[in-house]
């Protein structure tokens, strides 16, 4: 059994827990935007230096969000166990110790989003609920702590019903906060049942030979669920088609709104296009390419009327997060569209649903907005987006870039012929010649498969003869403007990484 310290900490965690459950089961009833959990989460996001983002990402890859949701409540219920400590040393310090962190939830809620009175209910759910149950426990230890001899046992037995039954509240009202999260029903429901009007303009035809078919190379499709996910939302929005809508603003001659279903009735496109993200490190996996149905954003803004001066649009997602494009990627001929399905099917929650932004050159900071609810025209001057408040570049065109596949890094290969293989990409620029080299060797070309478009990458091969021994193998890329891969070694700040992915392998 534990002593009575242990007994004090049991209390604190399940008083933690309880609280928590209590908290996002109001924001479950209320909205989901207002769970406290998720708004200290998504804090801690914009609070954290970019290098400390890079690291989680380059850690945890698309599974950042879950490791940072782990470990909080790994920290909450430490601090509900320090708290219980507490507050059985020196009544009602932990209490109070607890009740703060409700106000703390309540003020990061606040910081997430518009002032409403309903806003303060989840966090103000949570401290009231963690200090009332952590003050019962509390009682319950301290007449167990003065029982005489005679009535420990029963003393002790009341405790442990007392903290075991908590901790089964905790855990059903946890479990109900998932259970009635109705709107993600709804709202998948919906998704479920949507038909997609056919494209006007369809997506080009794969030509004969755009994949060749390595074994161990990234596939020409990117399946939508081994498509990348990076962006700042802790819970992914859960935005209803029915009501969603989409805002022009800014500098243009009339304010235009449109509604999913006015949308849809649009003159749709299909395009395949490679998105790929700022965070990706040289040889790195965060990109990938998909056919996407949408709308130009160009006939949008022509029927807005954008007005002299301006230089860039801000667009807005439906969980606050902003980014500045340069007016000209929305403007020319490249295939920037209004994105509501990827690969053939709606578009899933986690990649935009109903509405996101693709722009086919640029890295998603300034771009692939998702959840995408207002597009202000605006100036560079007068706006400060997510990213580019935070220190990196403005504009952000996607750089060139090429990756190894197979072999993979530290791979054990037969000696002699060897397949060096990968994917090279310039997005509206395209891929003219990718080379492969061994060692201190020559560059050699290497076989490019067939291009579906400038927006999208290219795979390559490459037949190289490996004597035994430890080999380094290099690519680089050259593109239809006959640029050469830039090789020297750069960050991903502020715009992206720099430098040619290497592959050591061993021959044998």
């Amino acid at each position: 059994m534990p002593g009575k310290r242990g007994w004090a900490a049991a209390a604190g965690m399940v008083a933690a827990g309880i609280a928590v459950a209590a908290g996002e089961l109001a924001a479950a009833a209320l909205s989901p935007s207002l769970s406290p959990v998720t708004a200290v989460g998504s804090v801690v996001i914009d609070a954290v230096p970019g290098p400390v983002k890079d690291w989680a990402i380059a850690v945890f890859g698309t599974s950042d969000k879950i490791a940072l949701l782990a470990s909080m409540l790994v920290l909450i219920l430490l601090i509900g166990a320090a708290c219980g400590v507490l507050e059985k040393a020196r009544p009602p310090a932990g209490s109070a110790v607890l009740g703060a962190f409700g106000v703390l939830g309540a003020a990061a809620v606040l910081s997430r989003a518009q002032f409403s009175p309903l806003a303060l209910l989840p966090p103000l759910a949570a401290g009231l609920a963690g200090v009332l149950v952590l003050r019962a426990l509390a009682a319950r230890i301290r007449r167990y702590e003065a029982a005489p001899p005679s009535d420990a046992g029963a003393s002790r037995r009341d405790v442990l019903r007392a903290v075991g039954g908590g901790a089964a509240v905790a855990a059903v009202g946890g479990g109900l906060a998932v259970a009635s999260r109705s709107s993600q029903v709804a709202v998948e429901d919906l998704r479920a049942n949507l038909q997609l009007p056919a494209p006007v303009q369809p997506a080009q035809a794969i030509p004969a030979g755009a994949d060749l078919g390595v074994p161990g190379a990234e596939p020409l499709v990117t399946p939508n669920g081994a498509f990348y996910r990076i962006d700042t939302a802790l819970r992914v929005p859960l935005v209803n088609p029915d009501t969603w809508s989409l805002r022009v603003t800014g500098m243009v001659d009339r304010e235009v709104e449109i509604s999913y279903a006015e949308l849809m009735a649009k003159p749709l496109q299909e395009s395949w296009i490679t998105l790929a993200c700022v965070s990706n490190e040289v040889g790195g996996s965060l990109i990938g390419n998909a056919k996407w149905l949408g709308w130009p954003v160009r006939t949008l803004l022509a029927e807005a009327g954008v007005q002299p001066g301006a230089d860039t649009v801000l667009s807005r997602s439906a969980d606050g997060w902003t980014a500045t494009t340069p007016l000209e990627a929305l403007t020319d001929a490249r295939d920037s569209l209004l994105a509501v399905a990827m690969n053939g099917e709606p578009l899933p929650p986690e990649h935009g649903f109903p509405v996101r932004m693709v722009v086919p050159g640029l890295y998603g900071y300034v771009s692939a907005t998702k959840w995408v609810t207002e597009l202000k025209v605006s100036r560079f001057a007068d706006e400060a987006a997510y990213w580019t408040d935070r220190g990196w570049s403005e504009r952000g065109p996607v750089k060139l870039s090429s990756r190894i596949d197979t072999p993979g890094r530290g791979e054990n290969i037969n000696a002699g012929k060897t397949t060096v293989a990968g994917v090279a990409w310039a997005q509206h620029t395209g891929i003219s010649a990718v080379q492969v080299k061994v060692d201190d060797g020559e560059w050699l070309d290497a076989r490019l498969a067939a291009g579906i478009s400038a927006d999208t990458w290219r795979q390559f091969a490459a037949e190289v003869d490996l004597p035994e021994g430890e080999h380094t193998l290099s690519v680089r890329a050259l593109d239809a403007n006959g640029n050469v891969q830039d090789a020297a070694e750069r960050p991903v700040v502020p715009d992206g990484a720099t430098g040619l992915h290497t592959v050591r392998v061993q021959a044998a």
